[in-house]
């Protein structure tokens, strides 16, 4: 009742290969991150796509103005990286997927800070979801958020009216890390896999070529 009216509203649609989001069963829908609006728009992207949305988001975004309402409304799971918390939010997750539910994970934990808006490295809370549970990675690019609210901003670019695109990838291919146990080097492998997948769709999306190596504001 409130977010697909507002997102037809603020923006235009481009969304392709909506048919590769599974219409059932437990999945993860892994995204990159550009503006504190995309939560909202791939909300509306994936429910026209058959699946209600289980947002996992860091605990700050429930307190912005209207968005942290919307998210609360989408029964979404809240993160505080850095704590206990955080194992927690994992937990619940987990459940949730045994329950058939799509997650929808941001793997860099916060809006990128490439200066080309590209997928940074990931954390890997994505990565070790799924290997532990089994459930498929979807990965899904969009593009256009950051032109309706750059990251920062509080009060949206209205007009001229924004195009919100969307692309969906197949499912990350991560059979090779099955029956190895979840150490640092193998959750570290299967994040930049699946953030290479998100990124690969980015670039088609966009038309361009991605940097070969990932930003990564943590230096290493």
């Amino acid at each position: 009742m409130i977010v697909k009216p507002l997102s037809t509203l603020l923006v235009k649609r481009d969304w392709r290969h909506g048919e590769r989001i599974p219409r059932s069963g437990g999945v993860i829908i892994a995204a990159n991150h550009l503006s504190w609006a995309d939560p909202v728009l791939l909300s509306h992207f994936l429910f026209n796509n058959g699946r209600w949305p289980v947002i996992l988001a860091k605990s700050a975004l429930f307190k912005v103005p209207l968005l942290g309402r919307a998210v609360i409304g989408l029964l979404a799971i809240p993160v505080d990286r850095g704590s206990d918390e955080a194992a927690k939010s994992l937990r619940v997750s987990a459940q949730r997927l045994e329950d058939g539910c799509a997650i929808l994970f941001y793997p860099e934990g916060t809006c990128t800070r490439d200066p080309g808006l590209w997928p940074m490295a990931g954390k890997t809370g994505a990565a070790r979801l799924a290997l532990e549970s089994g459930a498929q990675v979807i990965p899904v690019a969009h593009w256009g958020a950051q032109e309706l609210l750059p990251y920062g901003e509080k009060k949206p670019r209205l007009f001229p009216r924004k195009t919100f695109r969307v692309q969906v990838g197949p499912p990350v291919d991560l059979s090779k890390y099955a029956g190895r146990p979840p150490r640092a080097d193998v959750l570290r492998e299967a994040t930049a896999d699946i953030m290479a997948a998100i990124t690969a769709q980015l670039a088609e999306l966009r038309g361009e070529k991605a940097p070969e190596t990932p930003y990564d504001p943590a230096g290493r």
